[in-house]
């Protein structure tokens, strides 16, 4: 088991195509094959559901999966110290939809004109799954709000869980109801009772229920920003979403607004990580 052979079982666990994952690293399909083929035996186990020409990870794929992972990530981070004068190399950053969104295009293209031999791999999600990603090894880095999380997280637990981190951005974070709704002063005043969401590990989704005390409501899950707007401007919604978010349309639906609390966006990254590339971009940031 070396080097080459969890990158190329990486890429074909990514794509589930030996064509395309063969593609991707520019070698012959039969080379893939045979590497992957060894790396079966070696281990021991099935890594790959083979069902005609369609291709799953086996559950020993899956959990093989994780270690193959941080072993790149562990070897990517050591060539990057061993040449610390220049940022280069992969850095994986995690990201909540609304950062990647608003805050990081400026920053990141920057960034890339600076040190064009970096190469940054974003990963977006909600802030659960990601800061869960940075403990396991699967992401050196994230942006993620803290609260809401879960209820006993805060900074100050961030080194209890082996990271570190520090506030990068600062959102306000606006309740937006349907025109039709009247004015509000405080939470008891939203008469709608269905709010348009993130899946669950979202921050701003457990912010939303918290605030508007849970009682009564229901979830409406959605895959995206445009998505809960629509919901709202419908009038069978309210959501809650970043202010910068909502500024970035050109000709935002007629809504209402109302402001309910300034949250920190935090970078987070496990303790004692610190390549050059991520020195740097902490700066950019």
């Amino acid at each position: 088991m070396d080097h080459q052979s969890l990158e190329i079982f990486c890429a074909v666990a990514a794509e589930l195509s030996i064509t395309r994952a063969a593609k991707q690293l520019g070698r012959v399909q039969s080379n893939v094959t045979t590497r992957i083929q060894q790396l079966e035996e070696q281990l021991g186990v099935a890594l790959f559901a083979r069902e005609g020409k369609r291709l799953s990870l086996s559950a020993e794929g899956e959990r093989f999966l994780d270690y193959a992972n941080r072993l790149l990530a562990l070897a990517e981070e050591a060539r990057q110290m061993l040449r610390p004068q220049t940022p280069h190399g992969v850095l994986r950053l995690g990201s909540m939809e609304s950062t990647a969104a608003s805050r990081l295009p400026a920053p990141l293209a920057q960034f890339h004109n600076r040190y064009p031999d970096v190469q940054l791999r974003i990963t977006t999600g909600p802030s659960r799954p990601l800061l869960d990603a940075v403990c396991n090894g699967l992401l050196d880095c994230a942006l993620v709000a803290l609260p809401g999380i879960d209820d006993s997280l805060g900074a100050e637990d961030l080194e209890a869980l082996g990271l570190m981190g520090e506030p990068v951005f600062k959102e306000e974070l606006l309740l937006l109801l349907p025109v039709s709704h009247p004015p509000i002063k405080r939470p008891r005043d939203v008469a709608v009772r269905s709010l348009a969401a993130f899946r669950p590990g979202c921050s701003y989704r457990s912010i939303a229920e918290d605030w508007l005390a849970n009682a009564g409501l229901s979830i409406q899950e959605v895959g995206s920003y445009h998505a809960m707007l629509a919901c709202v401007a419908a009038g069978s919604c309210v959501s809650l979403m970043p202010r910068s978010v909502l500024e970035l349309l050109r000709d935002p639906p007629a809504i209402h607004t109302h402001p309910v609390m300034p949250v920190d966006t935090w970078l987070v990254w496990r303790r004692g990580f610190n390549t050059p590339t991520f020195t740097a971009l902490r700066e950019a940031l």
